[in-house]
């Protein structure tokens, strides 16, 4: 895989497997997630060559390996994948959630193994900019849904919802169908606000692989999804499995988004945390002001790296 000067060595291409200190992730409160380890991962299907397939380079921001893209790039990705047998996990990355895969070890190794760390957040953006990746382009995951879906009407890509507050992905169906007459939209899922036994998870595993999708979108929020993912790979029968967090509510018409000046000033969060400052504050507090210590030290770093270098032949 190509990777920035910045990252010799972004990620192996598969984890090992995780039993011995995992156990089940579904959809219980976020709190909760940062002592919550993950089930076995189960073997994927036969792993393509990785010539095969177009090496997308990544750079660090924060210690997280971002994928140096943008949505054209996306969806010519995703268009290589559909058909071939694979399971793949595709993150969205924003500040708070680059943070907690330095926290949390789990969270950091499911950000290791997925095939794209896409930029959603604005902040992500500008560091790897200042860091020489100029072709890099903000990924929203609010953006990613409906291109993906207008993308696939037709291409015959098949789409399953997974997630949410009960009764979301159904909405969000029915509006995407509106939006785009033909989609295929092969099935909804809203797991209970609890960890799930293991009949349930193999139930909804085998819901899904009946049902035959190209894409699972998964709305449970950073960094329960990042978790599910990783715990499903190898186990839905050949998706990519992308984690978009509250896309779904925005999408279906629940939640209001930002104007279009505060999501290119990066101030998107701003808006968020007026909806729900007592879930929100202490989020953003916390992360914004780390991510700009840690941002601002590895691109000194980057900077300097050249002159260490030609002191030090």
């Amino acid at each position: 895989m190509q990777t920035s000067s910045i990252d010799e060595a972004v990620r192996p291409t598969r984890l090992p497997r995780i039993a011995d200190r995992a156990k089940a992730v579904s959809h219980e409160p976020v709190r909760e997630i940062a002592t919550t380890t993950v089930t076995a991962v189960a073997e994927a299907p036969a792993v393509l060559d990785a010539a095969a397939e177009e090496s997308i380079a990544r750079v660090r921001v924060a210690g997280a390996p971002v994928s140096v893209v943008d949505m054209d790039k996306v969806l010519d990705t995703f268009g290589q994948w559909v058909g071939s047998g694979r399971d793949r996990v595709v993150l969205l990355r924003d500040v708070h959630g680059a943070m907690c895969a330095r926290k949390n070890d789990l969270v950091r190794e499911a950000q290791e193994a997925a095939e794209l760390v896409l930029p959603d957040g604005v902040p992500l953006t500008w560091a790897a900019r200042l860091a020489g990746q100029s072709g890099i382009s903000r990924v929203c995951g609010i953006d990613l849904l409906p291109r993906v879906c207008r993308h696939g009407v037709t291409r015959q890509w098949r789409h399953f919802f997974y997630g949410a507050s009960p009764n979301v992905a159904d909405q969000l169906a029915v509006i995407m169908r509106e939006q785009f007459p033909g989609i295929a939209i092969v099935g909804t899922h809203c797991p209970p606000f609890r960890p799930l036994t293991a009949d349930e998870d193999a139930e909804i595993c085998a819901k899904i692989r009946e049902a035959k999708p190209d894409f699972v979108w998964v709305s449970l929020s950073t960094p329960k999804q990042d978790l599910w993912m990783q715990e499903h790979r190898g186990r839905l029968g050949g998706v990519t499995m992308i984690g978009v967090g509250g896309a779904f509510e925005i999408n279906a018409g629940l939640i209001s988004r930002a104007p279009m000046w505060m999501q290119r000033s990066g101030l998107e969060w701003l808006y968020r945390l007026a909806q729900e400052p007592g879930r929100l504050w202490k989020r953003y507090f916390e992360c914004l002001p780390r991510f700009a210590v840690l941002a601002t030290l590895e691109l000194i770093k980057q900077r300097l790296a050249p002159v260490i270098s030609s002191r030090n032949p």
